[in-house]
């Protein structure tokens, strides 16, 4: 059944998104991708220029002042709360870029199709694996995978959303050569390169995460891997070392991205440095009449 709403904003069918992402690069532009987990974030990202919005459940989190490893924590249902951000927060104040609901795509408790759908009809253009087991590795990673919480099901949601009925874009995360040669065989449209949570601010890791050049390094083993599949795919750097424009950039002029996918470094330090700069300002006003009390 042909949607009824194409063509006038979210949501967008998974051509039409394909469309716009290639005239941001037709046009010599960076895609730039950003997390949103409050309406007001996804407002002036939109207004900033940003390509597409992604709700993660971890938004929810980050703009509570917790590190954004709390999304892949038992600290809630992921899938219903990207939802419920999608919905009365982010759709209803977004005028025009798609926005992509992150899935959690191995959650037992439902048929990941039937949730799909329900993605689709809420006005999402789009679906992202988040929360994502592939940036979890050692004894747990293995534990998920031979009890039946792969990685494997965020590979089979990317080939279901291209399903009849389903039609939607899908960006995911990897973290391995391997991860993003599967995602390339199950019709994924943009890969995201994952090298680790985001440093800087207040709650970035300092310890567990790379340099810039192993980033670059293990980015375009990741598009290698994926480029053997298929040459269609567009590629985007997130995470790790890479969370500054300069970082962002070095990405693009060392392996062969087009873009970006901010969350923490794009939403959260956005609002820190801002909110502490703006509150010393207004901390050095004149007050003449506080010397009378």
């Amino acid at each position: 059944m042909p949607n009824p709403w194409t063509g006038i904003g979210n949501p967008y069918t998974r051509a039409e998104v394909l469309e716009r992402l290639h005239a941001t690069l037709d046009r010599g532009e960076p895609i730039i991708v950003a997390g949103a987990g409050t309406g007001i974030s996804a407002k002036f990202i939109e207004k900033g220029g940003a390509d597409l919005l992604i709700i993660y459940n971890s938004g929810r989190f980050r703009m509570s002042g917790h590190g954004s490893t709390a999304g892949l924590m038992a600290y809630g249902d992921a899938n219903a709360v990207a939802m419920e951000i999608g919905e009365f927060e982010v759709l209803p104040v977004v005028k025009e870029i798609p926005v992509i609901c992150g899935v959690h795509a191995s959650d037992p408790r439902r048929r990941i199709w039937h949730h799909l759908l329900k993605v689709r009809d809420m006005g999402f253009s789009g679906i992202n694996n988040f929360p994502t087991h592939s940036i979890v590795d050692g004894l747990f990673r293995q534990v998920l995978e031979e009890t039946g919480m792969s990685v494997q099901h965020e590979i089979d949601m990317v080939a279901l959303a291209q399903k009849r009925g389903i039609d939607l874009f899908s960006i995911v995360y990897v973290a391995t050569p391997e991860e993003s040669r599967s995602m390339a065989e199950a019709g994924a449209d943009v890969i995201i390169a994952h090298v680790g949570c985001t440093i800087g601010g207040s709650i970035g890791v300092t310890g567990a995460t790379c340099t810039l050049e192993e980033a670059a390094t293990r980015t375009q083993g990741i598009i290698e891997a994926a480029r053997s599949v298929r040459k269609d795919i567009i590629f985007l750097s997130h995470g790790g070392p890479i969370s500054t424009p300069s970082d962002a950039a070095y990405i693009n002029e060392h392996t062969d991205t087009v873009g970006f996918v901010g969350a923490s470094s794009l939403e959260r330090m956005g609002v820190e440095q801002s909110l502490i700069n703006l509150t010393k300002e207004f901390k050095q006003i004149p007050c003449p009449a506080a010397r009378k009390h």
